[in-house]
């Protein structure tokens, strides 16, 4: 397994070793002890979820409050999208900046996302299934979103396909009314760095 940490702080591209051979191939795809290397804190696994999507969804920019957050790691076991990382850490150097990453199912990566961060991506095919492990069950009251258009943010959407075909962004109702960086600043909802930090430390190993 290779890692490269990504330009937004607490989140890394994950490159397994993929063995292939007459029969198909074979890969550790997600491996708790070499996370906790990288990382230097571990990452327990509390809910696994799917989702599968048409080519030119886009799902998030989601986040959950911290503390307790939820740190992600994912994968896409199907098709291909573009994953992206935000920085929404008030107080952050990097505030608003992000980075992005293709998943597909032929090199196989992952990335992993620490608590505080947000999280969204693009369909790049048909039926694009990701898989995500979450440190963290599911708690709607403490779910956020922000606009994956943003202007501010300027997050650059693929404009075609895997196979090449222009895409339809499409999102969901709730992503879509979701506020603008600005909006859910001044709305007190986004993390602080300050605070993310901290919980990150408190989970550190020895």
């Amino acid at each position: 397994m290779q890692s490269r940490p990504l330009a937004v702080d607490g989140a890394w591209e994950i490159t397994p070793r993929v063995h292939r051979d007459e029969r198909g191939a074979f890969l550790e795809a997600f491996k708790a002890t070499a996370l906790e290397e990288v990382t230097g804190r571990a990452f327990p696994v509390a809910q696994v979820n799917t989702s599968v999507s048409a080519a030119g969804v886009v799902r998030g920019i989601h986040f959950t409050a911290v503390p307790p957050g939820q740190a992600k790691y994912l994968t896409c076991t199907r098709g291909a999208v573009l994953d992206v990382v935000v920085d929404l850490r008030v107080g952050s150097p990097t505030f608003g900046a992000w980075d992005a990453v293709r998943l597909d199912d032929v090199e196989r990566r992952a990335v992993l996302i620490a608590e505080g961060l947000g999280h969204a991506f693009c369909a790049l095919t048909d039926e694009a299934t990701v898989t995500y492990l979450c440190s963290t069950p599911y708690a709607p009251a403490i779910e956020h979103a922000v606009n994956p258009f943003d202007p501010e943010l300027a997050i650059a959407w693929p404009s075609h396909g895997a196979d090449g075909r222009p895409l339809e962004w499409l999102t969901s109702p709730r992503d879509a009314a979701a506020p603008s960086l600005a909006e859910a600043r001044e709305a007190g909802i986004l993390p602080e760095l300050e605070r993310v930090e901290a919980h990150w430390s408190s989970l550190r190993v020895g």
